[in-house]
């Protein structure tokens, strides 16, 4: 099995599983790649560096990363974490595909009706729940102006099918 890190036109990075250089090229040529994020098909290889197992390499402990109790002088710095670190765009790009299945899982499609039911709910003429579908900027606006909290958010194709 190869894992490769992809990248779509558009400079989203993402991950792929493939049996082979051949079927990876394959797919390519198929057009069956896609980016999760933004549903292009023109996607390429990022350069990645190979992950090295190397037995019995091990790190020597420096001063700094040494511990101290904390009878001894000097200064100790907390050591840094990912949370201090600012996120990187793959991060960023894994939250929001995580928000925007989290979205599609605990609302329901509603389609082109989308102004049609969001109304109806509002005024109590449909049972209270979230919903998703289609609206034009127009559409939003006038939900909007009637006090109907409405907000835009791009779904990718890939997370318009069933989601598992």
């Amino acid at each position: 099995m190869k894992v490769w890190n992809l990248r779509c036109a558009q400079g989203h990075g993402f991950e792929g599983w493939f049996a082979s250089e051949d079927d990876f090229q394959s797919q390519q040529l198929r057009g069956l790649l896609s980016c999760p994020l933004c549903g292009l098909a023109d996607v390429v290889r990022a350069p990645s560096a190979p992950r090295l197992n190397l037995s019995g390499a091990k790190a020597e402990p420096t001063q700094a990363s040494a511990q101290r109790s904390p009878n001894e002088g000097g200064a100790v710095s907390a050591p840094s974490s990912m949370a201090d670190a600012a996120p990187t765009l793959e991060q960023m790009q894994r939250v929001f595909l995580q928000a925007v299945r989290q979205v599609v899982a605990n609302t329901e499609d509603v389609g082109p009706r989308f102004p049609e039911e969001a109304r109806k709910i509002h005024h109590g003429e449909a049972p209270a729940r979230g919903i998703r579908g289609q609206a034009t900027e127009e559409e939003r606006e006038e939900l909007r102006d009637e006090g109907i909290e409405v907000y835009s958010l791009p779904i990718p194709e890939a997370l318009k099918g069933p989601t598992h």
